[in-house]
């Protein structure tokens, strides 16, 4: 069954989408400044894209940085993510390193949720989830397709692959080369939230052919969306401010709500 994922005073998988704002700053002065800027948006928790950060290899700089985003950003609930440059990002680091990095930060109790890659080894997601949810941080496991968009069948499966992994909540974006490639997406999550009651869940066709995934996730069962303060960490990404009322708008028209 669907559950709700509660993090401070935010519940994924309950009322609309909620609007994730990233940060991608190189340095501590970046992030401090993209940090200002997202705690005056309407956002409804924050991405740290650490793969962005220029002393990602430095542990102790990591955590400094942490802890300056955390006193800036106050109550907004805090997803931690190093993304591998196979699934988008700006760079690679060995799964050691990967497992240590995302540990070390779980343990800090400095953040809400964790981004755990799904083509991982299973062993590190397992270890890395055991250790999250021993300090009672939520887990996404998440799969980044930037070339092409699988079948539906691939994409439930992989899904579903996250979810029995351990995550609290499974991400799937993928690279859309045409519109069926984007209802293939719909449908997927539709599958997944309905015939196999797994969420909440995270989809979303990437590039400007797929933007109407990230506007009316809602209606096909996805729960959470990214939307840009300054400078978007994925193609097709949209200014959070603008994000927001379409979704507002949409999710007072669904069916059951206020009526």
């Amino acid at each position: 069954m669907s559950q709700i994922i509660r993090v401070k005073d935010v519940s994924i998988g309950e009322g609309h989408p909620k609007i994730c704002a990233p940060m991608v700053g190189t340095t501590m002065a970046l992030l401090e400044e993209e940090a200002l800027t997202i705690s005056e948006l309407s956002c409804d928790l924050v991405e740290w894209r650490v793969d962005y950060f220029n002393d990602v290899m430095n542990i102790d700089r990591v955590k400094e940085a942490l802890s300056h985003i955390k006193k800036i950003l106050m109550e907004k609930p805090l997803i931690f993510t190093f993304r591998n440059r196979a699934e988008g990002g700006q760079q690679t680091i060995s799964p050691a390193y990967y497992h240590h990095l995302l540990a070390s930060v779980i343990e800090t109790k400095q953040i809400e949720l964790v981004d755990v890659e799904l083509m991982m080894d299973d062993a590190v997601v397992h270890a890395l989830v055991s250790t999250a949810h021993k300090h009672q941080v939520a887990v996404i496991v998440s799969n980044h397709d930037f070339k092409q968009t699988p079948s539906t069948q691939e994409m439930v499966q992989r899904m579903i692959k996250a979810s029995e992994l351990g995550g609290d909540i499974p991400k799937l974006a993928v690279m859309p080369q045409c519109t069926s490639d984007v209802l293939a997406l719909m449908e997927a999550t539709r599958c997944v939230k309905e015939d196999h009651g797994i969420g909440p869940l995270i989809t979303m066709a990437m590039g400007g052919l797929g933007m109407v995934s990230r506007l009316a996730g809602e209606v096909f069962g996805s729960d959470l969306t990214f939307g840009a303060a300054k400078t978007a960490s994925a193609p097709g990404q949209i200014a959070a401010a603008e994000l927001q009322q379409v979704i507002q708008l949409i999710h007072r028209n669904m069916p059951g709500i206020n009526q």
